[in-house]
């Protein structure tokens, strides 16, 4: 199947790395935090989660983009994290139908704000590569609302054939509405990645994606895998069946401090040229508990300084995750340019 939407899915070496000569994306920020700007009230404890906005005030979705390109971000992901035929039937009652529909509506309303954020830049002197639009594929615990995907807990009795089955709906609604990207992420556990990986290898071999995981500490995945393993073992497979839309592996929605760590025990030991693509958008560094909500802002370490060294270890893909606003992508882009300078010094 191919990408629709008029545009093939980004390739590294494109017209995008040659405009960024970092060689690396920035992404944007945490969806639901900055939507709360728009909403005006807290989005956490929802079992749709920001996703309910698609259907109730999708202006505000729409804004939030927009939010985020003008911070500097190279591709948006769409509302779709939490968007499910269960989801949306349960709590909005939709039926499937309804339910695809509403996930291609929001794919739209990110058409749509990178098509307005395009038109305000038409007389600006800065490169004007289209920032990707991103498709955000969630975990399947998420649907189940209650924190495995964080756990991972259903790999030991979910089948990677039922992982697939529940996906494969959502990815193709996605695809048929027109992205560039499929950003696969907050992934528990390498059963689910695996079955992933297969479904876009076997069924969607066109369309380019990234695998990012949910890691519980500075080795291993949310259900005690080892990331390195996994990462390694992921990108080997993509390999031994000359896959090349597979752009990155990596961590999202973690602690900033745990990255570099699990970074280099992908990367660190490797040759330049031999060094896996990553990507990364970790939470601001606050923790988050279902008594006290977010705590611990004033102890956070702004995520921009780790970019050089996530850089160095091999990021292609740098962003942000829970409690990450626009000005958060600012500061990244920033930093992002200033490598990019530096380096051309």
């Amino acid at each position: 199947m191919k990408l629709s939407g008029g545009r093939a899915a980004v390739r590294c070496g494109d017209q995008r790395t040659q405009d960024n000569m970092s060689g690396v994306t920035v992404l944007d920020g945490g969806f639901a935090t900055q939507l709360s700007v728009h909403v005006g009230k807290s989005i956490d404890g929802d079992p749709l989660w920001s996703a309910r906005f698609n259907a109730t005030n999708p202006n505000a979705v729409f804004r939030t983009h927009l939010d985020f390109l003008e911070a500097g971000a190279e591709a948006i992901m769409t509302n779709t994290y939490q968007a499910s035929i269960e989801g949306y039937g349960e709590y909005l009652h939709l039926n499937e139908d309804a339910s695809l529909n509403l996930i291609k509506s929001t794919v739209r309303v990110a058409q749509m704000a990178r098509t307005r954020f395009l038109a305000t830049r038409v007389n600006s002197d800065q490169p004007r590569t289209p920032p990707l639009l991103v498709a955000s594929i969630g975990p399947y615990g998420a649907h189940l609302h209650d924190g495995s995907e964080y756990t991972g807990s259903y790999a030991s009795t979910v089948s990677p054939d039922t992982i697939q089955k529940w996906h494969r709906p959502r990815i193709e609604a996605c695809i048929e509405a027109g992205v560039d990207v499929l950003g696969i992420e907050t992934i528990p556990c390498k059963m689910e990645a695996a079955a992933l990986f297969d479904l876009m290898s076997e069924e969607y071999p066109s369309v380019r994606f990234w695998i990012s995981f949910q890691c519980k500490d500075n080795l291993h995945l949310a259900n005690g895998e080892l990331f390195s393993e996994a990462v390694n073992s992921l990108w080997a497979r993509a390999r031994s069946r000359r896959n090349k839309t597979l752009l990155a592996l990596g961590v999202n929605c973690v602690h900033p401090q745990i990255v570099t760590p699990l970074f280099k025990s992908v990367n660190e030991l490797k040759a330049p040229e031999a060094r896996i693509p990553l990507i990364v958008y970790p939470n601001s560094g606050e923790i988050y508990t279902v008594e006290e909500g977010w705590q611990g802002k004033e102890d956070c370490v702004p995520l921009e300084h780790y970019v050089p060294q996530w850089v160095e270890l091999g990021a292609r893909f740098i962003g942000g995750c829970c409690r990450t606003y626009a000005r958060d992508i600012q500061r990244i882009k920033q930093a992002v340019e200033s490598i990019a300078e530096k380096s051309h010094q």
